[in-house]
């Protein structure tokens, strides 16, 4: 769940086919130290256990005693359900992603649907959700951005402003079980910040403090999307339903959400819920080998939630 990148919407654009399905804990664990270059020494040295435990954790001979799935969870940030799913007597497979950090039960569900059947379940929601506990929060969103995007100390203060500013809009869900999984981190941008965002003058790992307001103090209130992931199209669903209806709501419809997602996308989805390209980066691959496609996205989503349409 960890490394889904881009912003605003940009879990939008799954690529299925990278969705592999797993039958047992031993073949997760195996794949998780292969993607992170661990041996089976690093891995039991991290958990605190002996190398046998993971050698027989892998090779289907034990279970993982439930003590110790709460912190094989905090170590990997693999999702708590997918371990539950597969550390069990009679395993559930289930599919995931390392890339995207996703989980799902069936290749039916591997990828969300098209934008309009997304709105026309929209008033669906879950009490799983919260606004973003600082203190309590950023610790664990620093690691689980890690591998898309760094989270510098002036970073921090920027979300710490944006939870006082929006806490409609930064926000955590967590699965049944209180574990977390997935968060939504909007910044409401000064215009200044937004032009220079927008015309490549500055980079969003420079954003500061100063660069934010209320978005009632503008006559065209500005929501940059700087991160939003969830563990399944589930959450995702959740957590952009929510931040659908905050703006949907808003007597301010003149507002414009912008965002500088760095995952391939579907341009027609896009198209679909009135995000625009204004401009497109360069495709490659990033530092952990993560292939990337930044570019700036912006739009106003007043017609596309709009009942006529």
């Amino acid at each position: 769940m960890i490394v889904s990148c881009g912003a605003f919407f940009s879990y939008f654009y799954d690529m299925p086919d990278r969705m592999k399905k797993y039958s047992t804990i031993g073949e997760l664990l195996i794949d998780y130290r292969k993607i992170n270059q661990l041996s089976q020494a690093d891995f039991a040295a991290r958990l605190n256990v002996d190398i046998r435990t993971v050698q027989r954790w892998e090779n289907g001979s034990t279970l993982i005693k439930p003590d110790k799935e709460e912190g094989i969870v905090n170590e990997t940030l693999l999702p708590y359900q997918l371990l539950r799913n597969l550390n069990a007597s009679v395993p559930i497979p289930t599919f995931y992603d390392f890339s995207l950090r996703k989980y799902s039960l069936s290749e039916l569900t591997n990828s969300l649907p098209n934008a309009h059947w997304f709105k026309s379940h929209l008033e669906i929601a879950t009490k799983r959700i919260r606004t973003l506990d600082y203190e309590v929060d950023i610790d664990y969103i620093v690691r689980y951005m890690k591998y898309h995007k760094k989270i510098t100390k002036s970073l921090k203060e920027v979300i710490k402003e944006a939870v006082r500013l929006l806490p409609e809009m930064n926000l955590i869900i967590t699965d049944d079980s209180g574990y977390y999984s997935g968060h939504s981190l909007i910044f409401p941008l000064k215009p200044e910040a937004y032009e220079k965002l927008r015309s490549r003058q500055m980079n969003e790992q420079e954003l500061t403090v100063n660069d934010l307001t209320h978005h009632r103090k503008l006559d065209q209130p500005i929501f940059f999307g700087f991160d939003i992931t969830a563990d399944s199209n589930d959450n995702n669903f959740y957590l952009t339903s929510q931040l659908f209806r905050f703006v949907r709501d808003k007597p301010n419809q003149k507002y414009l959400f912008c965002s500088i997602p760095i995952r391939y996308d579907n341009v027609e989805v896009s198209d679909q819920i009135g995000l625009k390209i204004v401009w497109e980066g360069e495709r490659g691959k990033n530092e952990h080998g993560l292939e990337v496609f930044p570019r700036f996205q912006e739009g106003n989503f007043k017609n596309f939630l709009s009942e006529d349409n």
